[in-house]
């Protein structure tokens, strides 16, 4: 017999771990499981063991709202991160939920029936489930493999070549000389780092990227915390932060030329006097046209200033057997090649959907609100924000998907489904970011709409106000009830409805 859940929820990262806190906390007698297909809670900060692997945003926003974040640095590493969300499923009992080991290839929508059936691979079987309610928080990154560009000659290459998402835990680079390919967040993470034991550690990148050295430390967070306790501190933290974030990224928008100054000269302060900014750490493109990365406690300049790191910007003509020949003639030695060349995208984990027989084609549809998909009944997914913290939009996510439920419960609903009858409305990219990784793979992905519902938010502020408050029946999204008839063998129907009341 096919189990069946009110709720199923698609990944125990982080996005899905605070989906089922949320979800348990609104409606403790409702059901749902969490399918995950790696072996461990955690997700993406379970799959990264690179050295020095780091959130690039600080923990009071990255943190969940419902838990505090209480250790003393807010940019956190790693593994410090893992305990966060693990200790998180454990307290409230989500880690009961979940079952590991299932990887969710297909979910099919009938509605005759409304519910999902949704298939999952555990240990080379098929496995079957039902939902009324599918939530996906398996963000969007491949985790099986990263982007890795072909290089000339890597072959006959004598050393060791690796990529930072598959980083093997018996690699030693003490007394190695080590050049790290890129110039985003992992190198900018992994070449401090690695500096610390290697004989020297070369940042080989194209071009250059802003760095923005910040304290690892909140010191206005322990002052509030010392003052105000761990949980009424939390929200003030949060907010202070959300502001600071939101006023840098609208100045650097509008005035991105005094931004560009402001970068350039903290930059300059903290390298070596002389040192050519100009060459290395003078980006081709604007401010928040990418996401900027962070040095906490200025680690990559100081490992510069020290001699422990170089940065070095040409291309790469070929590897050689003991390092790389670059495009100027200059040839790097080296004992390891990191290829920090950025991540693969998946949507939805891969899965694939189908409505009533129907195969969903991604690209054809239009995100309602960055969280639904227009045709795609009983239906939610998160995707954070590129310009902030990934868990301000989960959360809000989350509350959303928990207000719309119980505006269904509400008025007997059986179905919701966005629906765009507006010809008006003119596509646009999901996401409006230039990160290489987001422009490789932006096609696959569903499409924005020229104007709200169907744009992707990039304030926290107006979501909060849109997501926790807004009208539930805004004219685009549809209800239907499913009306049962009593003639033996006949199939149920859907009766269209709008509904007129607001969630309270």
């Amino acid at each position: 017999m096919t189990e069946h859940f009110d709720v199923l929820i698609i990944g125990a990262g982080l996005s899905g771990v605070g989906a089922a806190y949320h979800l348990q906390s609104a409606f403790p007698g409702r059901t749902y499981t969490i399918l995950e297909a790696r072996d461990a809670i955690g997700g993406t900060w379970d799959l990264f063991r690179y050295p020095g692997v780091r959130s690039d945003s600080d923990m009071n926003t990255l943190g969940y709202r419902f838990r505090p974040w209480t250790e003393a640095k807010a940019i956190a590493d790693g593994p410090s991160i893992l305990r966060y969300i693990r200790a998180t499923a454990a307290e409230a009992g989500i880690d009961r939920h979940i079952r590991f080991g299932h990887r969710v290839v297909r979910a099919e929508w009938s509605g005759a029936d409304a519910r999902w059936t949704v298939e999952a691979v555990h240990e080379g079987e098929t496995v079957r489930l039902t939902a009324r309610f599918l939530y996906a928080c398996s963000g969007y990154y491949r985790y099986d493999a990263g982007h890795t560009p072909h290089f000339p000659g890597v072959e006959r290459f004598r050393g060791t070549v690796v990529h930072p998402q598959h980083w093997p835990d018996d690699l030693d680079h003490t007394g190695k000389d080590v050049v790290v390919i890129g110039s985003g967040a992992t190198a900018v993470t992994l070449v401090p780092a690695m500096a610390e034991r290697a004989a020297r550690v070369t940042m080989l990148q194209r071009s250059p990227t802003y760095i923005i050295a910040l304290s690892s430390e909140d010191a206005i967070a322990g002052a509030l915390r010392r003052l105000l306790g761990d949980r009424r501190a939390y929200p003030v933290t949060r907010w202070k932060n959300v502001v600071t974030t939101s006023l840098f990224y609208r100045l650097s928008r509008r005035r991105p030329r005094v931004v560009r100054s402001i970068i350039r000269r903290a930059t300059a302060r903290l390298l070596p006097p002389g040192y050519d900014v100009d060459t290395h750490f003078k980006p081709r493109y604007q401010p928040w046209d990418q996401r900027l990365c962070v040095a906490p406690d200025g680690d990559l300049f100081a490992a510069i200033r020290d001699g422990r790191a170089s940065v070095v910007t040409d291309r790469i003509e070929e590897f050689t057997e003991t390092g790389l020949r670059l495009a100027s003639g200059t040839e790097l030695r080296a004992d390891i090649v990191v290829t920090a060349t950025g991540l693969r995208l998946l949507p939805l984990g891969g899965v694939r959907l189908t409505v009533d027989g129907r195969d969903v084609a991604l690209p054809e549809t239009m995100a309602y609100k960055g969280m639904m998909l227009s045709g795609v009944p009983n239906f939610a997914f998160t995707i954070g924000y590129t310009n902030a913290s990934w868990t301000l939009k989960a959360d809000l996510v989350s509350e959303y998907v928990v207000r719309l439920l119980r505006h269904m419960d509400a008025h007997g609903y059986d179905r919701c489904v966005p629906d765009n009858d507006d010809p008006t409305v003119t596509e646009r990219p999901l996401m409006d970011f230039q990160a290489g990784y987001v422009l490789r793979s932006i096609d696959e992905f569903p499409k924005a709409g020229s104007r709200p519902p169907w744009r992707l938010g990039m304030s926290y502020a107006h979501d909060v106000l849109k997501l926790r408050y807004g009208r539930i029946d805004d004219g685009a999204l549809r209800f239907s009830r499913r009306s049962v008839t009593s003639e033996p063998g006949a199939r149920s129907s859907i009766t269209d409805t709008h509904a007129e009341e607001t969630t309270p």
